[in-house]
């Protein structure tokens, strides 16, 4: 107990002197620091926030979904094993955190219900302008199953096999449901005049 203490005094007394490196951050973690643990706070919150608000109903309910997220980051700090980007390592808890505070929605394991969709043809190249700030506005405007997918499949860069398992469906509902959001997010932007309406030829390829 008197080792940790000391340990603990020494990394505030580090922080008060410089910025604090990562490696430091976590070892303060680690430590239960809690002057490590408000630098990472206020270093990753800000990204993790916005993470949060495309998930969430309301800035409010981001906020709830931020800090339980935060909570689960520090009971497992123990469990990041440095083989990949720490920042990409709270990214995934974040996500995670967000996707079962929806699940236990009622309303929103209802609105994943549909297995298949209608084919949608889309000339617009809606992923390459997704983190735009006007369109993350749009893409909220979607219902919660649509927009859910849209986020982990085109923003978080998961497989619908994988989307399919943290939501507990198939994965040909998760397509579906791509499909689905995708062709009404484009519409969504187009009566926003934020891109054009698609002139669609013959022969169009569908989404998949």
């Amino acid at each position: 107990m008197q080792q940790l203490s000391t340990k603990n005094v020494y990394i505030s007394v580090v922080v008060t002197q410089l910025r604090m490196t990562e490696d430091l951050i976590i070892a303060g973690c680690l430590a239960n620091n809690p002057v490590a643990q408000r630098e990472l706070y206020n270093r990753y919150s800000p990204k993790m926030l916005a993470v949060c608000y495309r998930f969430a109903h309301s800035r409010e309910d981001a906020e709830d979904m931020l800090q339980e997220g935060f909570i689960k980051v520090f009971s497992q700090m123990h469990t990041f094993q440095a083989k990949g980007a720490f920042e990409g390592w709270i990214r995934r808890i974040i996500v995670h955190t967000c996707i079962n505070v929806l699940k236990r929605n009622k309303k929103f394991n209802e609105s994943l219900d549909i297995e298949y969709a209608l084919e949608a043809q889309v000339k617009e190249n809606i992923p390459s302008i997704l983190q735009a700030k006007q369109v993350v506005e749009c893409i909220r405007l979607l219902p919660t199953g649509y927009r859910t997918v849209l986020n982990l499949y085109a923003i978080e860069g998961y497989s619908h096999k994988e989307i399919g398992e943290m939501l507990d469906v198939g994965e040909s509902t998760s397509r579906s449901q791509y499909t689905r959001a995708k062709a009404m997010l484009e519409q969504i932007l187009v009566k926003k005049r934020i891109i054009e309406k698609p002139d669609l030829q013959p022969g169009a390829v569908a989404l998949v």
